[in-house]
């Protein structure tokens, strides 16, 4: 990564996706949320990232959304840094959504271009003046997230754009396709208006993306520890260290990435004790048996946190 560019950044480093903990019946479970939390900042996360894909946003109600982010803010309390996600296709709900978010004390937002369904979409003129509104609303950072589940094609040139033309617009979550290559465009046509070029789909592809000057990573939150361990050692200059911890760790991230999914960082924190239950609402298929002991045995193997911290 850019030393130079990653002492400028607000903020940077790894910032996990907190899940939303549920019990058995589907409800939320705010006890086992807080230790979830407690957990992360323990594990060194630099911050935490709400309500994003990896958090089963998609199969909670606004009521809850509301619930799950004043708890966690609160909870928080400026011990690290919160991004929330706050997608809508709406450009006046996510207005709302940004607002809701800053006033309980989240220091960036998180959102996707506008879709609906397989179908609905937008041209990069109305992408841009989406995100032109929210910035005109906001007063702190937003993070566009580039990624597949949307449907929505954005190029480097037209993210670099936004960078320049939209005040608040600094932030940018790449996982489409050939992720590095792409942070290396961007910030070639963004030059300093980029001042945040991150990586996340589980850390799948964080070494290429750290030499391709990522300055922070959105990963999964089970095991931050050893995501915080490679980051750490690249951005000290130890690349060779960086990349024989990456080497070791990377098993785990595949099995996160390709395996589990969405249940990942469940199911170690309820092999750890932390929380009582790894449930994910259905009609999300839940990891059969064979492949969550594969996925603890693999945990095992490294010695996270996640399966000692409440020991």
């Amino acid at each position: 990564m850019t030393y130079d560019r990653y002492q400028k950044a607000r903020y940077k480093g790894v910032y996990p996706v907190v899940p939303t903990i549920f019990r058995d019946d589907g409800s939320l479970d705010l006890d086992g949320q807080r230790r979830c939390v407690d957990f992360m900042i323990d594990a060194g996360s630099d911050g935490l990232s709400l309500l994003a894909n990896f958090s089963e946003q998609f199969s909670l109600s606004d009521e809850e959304r509301k619930i799950l982010t004043e708890a966690i803010l609160k909870h928080v309390a400026g011990r690290v840094p919160v991004i929330v996600t706050t997608s809508h296709y709406s450009t006046d709900i996510c207005i709302q959504r940004n607002r809701h978010a800053r006033d309980f004390g989240a220091v960036m937002v998180m959102v996707l271009p506008p879709y609906h369904g397989a179908t609905i979409r937008c041209d990069e003129a109305r992408i841009h003046e989406y995100f032109s509104r929210l910035s005109d609303a906001s007063d702190i950072p937003i993070m566009i997230q580039d990624a597949p589940i949307s449907g929505t094609p954005l190029s480097a040139r037209a993210l670099a754009n936004m960078a320049r033309e939209i005040e608040h617009a600094r932030y940018f979550k790449i996982e489409s396709a050939g992720v590095a290559s792409k942070l290396r465009a961007l910030i070639e046509l963004g030059g300093d208006a980029i001042e945040g070029p991150w990586d996340g789909e589980e850390s799948i592809t964080l070494l290429p993306d750290l030499d391709a000057g990522a300055t922070g990573a959105m990963t999964g939150g089970g095991y931050p520890d050893g995501i915080k361990a490679i980051f750490d050692a690249h951005l000290s200059g130890d690349r060779e260290k960086a990349v024989s911890l990456y080497q070791q760790w990377l098993p785990l991230i595949n099995y996160e990435n390709r395996q589990t999914g969405i249940q990942t960082s469940k199911i170690l924190m309820k092999a750890g004790g932390i929380i009582g239950s790894d449930y994910a609402r259905h009609p999300f298929s839940m990891a059969i048996p064979a492949i969550r002991d594969g996925l603890i045995e693999a945990a095992r193997r490294l010695d996270p946190l996640v399966l000692r911290w409440s020991a």
